[in-house]
């Protein structure tokens, strides 16, 4: 189907409305699917200010931006009202530097990071660099802190680092999250793999039982308490001095201290887990989910909330 005039227009305004416009699944605060996260990653560590349109939310957009900029997938990154190309192409222009030119700013700091590899895990390498001649290591540690060790050819772009005869080859947001990083071994449940330490990773997400949440809320302790659920499900049960999850919390939520007590809580504790990692990873440290969610509240603690 061919692009309507007057969606072009609109897409046209929506990219000529701010100097960097991303098209995304989801919003900057909750992005939807893992490419348009890293694309917010790049851009969050870039530019203070952007546009997103959560295409999600307006299928005609969905369809027609595609269309619009002859690109099958999203996201799409539109720099000075200027197609760039999707999630990977943002990625190497953000390791070359290109997208901080485009941008006017401050290139990206490629000063090597100091890692430190045990003798195990650079033996373990090693074997594994011999079983396919003419590799290289790469190390990436994504938006979640999730550290993946790869072979592969060399890009050219990377970051080098080295320790106990092993060359690691990282992109620049890696180099700039593997600072003082360890990687020894370990046994697993599936055997013997690699251990890795890093001090720059957000503290993982706490679990906080009905009682100590009942125990903190007692105590007059300041913390934020938001509940994740649909607005259906606050109308019939809800713990009482807590906030909506909606855009006005998301609001506050960036505007508190990054040491704030954080607590959300959901029906069961699924979604709030969800909600609680996604604030983890922008940079909060002192963050709970509250466990069994308000079900368990109104058994273990207020049997005057309903259950459903």
């Amino acid at each position: 189907m061919a692009l309507s005039e007057e969606l072009k227009q609109r897409i046209e305004s929506i990219v000529g409305s701010d100097r960097v416009v991303l098209f995304m699944k989801g919003t900057r605060q909750m992005p939807q699917c893992g490419f348009s996260a890293a694309t917010v990653g790049i851009l969050d560590s870039v530019v203070p200010d952007y546009t997103t349109v959560n295409v999600l939310e307006d299928q005609a957009v969905r369809e027609g931006i595609k269309q619009f900029s002859s690109w099958p997938t999203i996201p799409q990154l539109y720099v000075n009202g200027e197609f760039m190309g999707g999630s990977d192409v943002a990625r190497q222009m953000f390791n070359t530097g290109v997208l901080h030119q485009a941008l006017g700013v401050t290139p990206p700091d490629r000063t090597p990071p100091e890692i430190s590899i045990s003798d195990e895990a650079a033996s373990v390498i090693g074997n594994a660099m011999e079983s396919q001649p003419g590799s290289a290591v790469h190390l990436s540690i994504d938006s979640r802190w999730q550290h993946n060790f790869s072979l592969g050819p060399v890009e050219g772009h990377e970051v080098k680092a080295e320790s106990n005869g092993v060359e690691i080859l990282m992109d620049v947001a890696t180099a700039q999250k593997a600072k003082g990083m360890t990687v020894s071994m370990e046994d697993t449940l599936q055997g013997r793999g690699f251990k890795i330490e890093n001090p720059n990773a957000p503290a993982p997400v706490g679990q906080l039982s009905p009682q100590e949440l009942k125990q903190r809320l007692d105590s007059g302790e300041e913390l934020a308490l938001f509940d994740v659920r649909e607005p259906h499900e606050i109308q019939r049960a809800r713990i009482e001095g807590s906030k909506l999850m909606d855009e006005s919390a998301v609001d506050q939520i960036n505007a508190l201290p990054e040491d704030t007590p954080l607590v959300f809580y959901c029906h069961f504790g699924q979604r709030s887990q969800a909600a609680a990692e996604h604030f983890r990873l922008q940079g909060f440290t002192r963050v709970y989910n509250l466990t069994g969610g308000i079900d368990a509240w109104s058994r273990e603690v207020d049997p005057d909330v309903p259950r459903y």
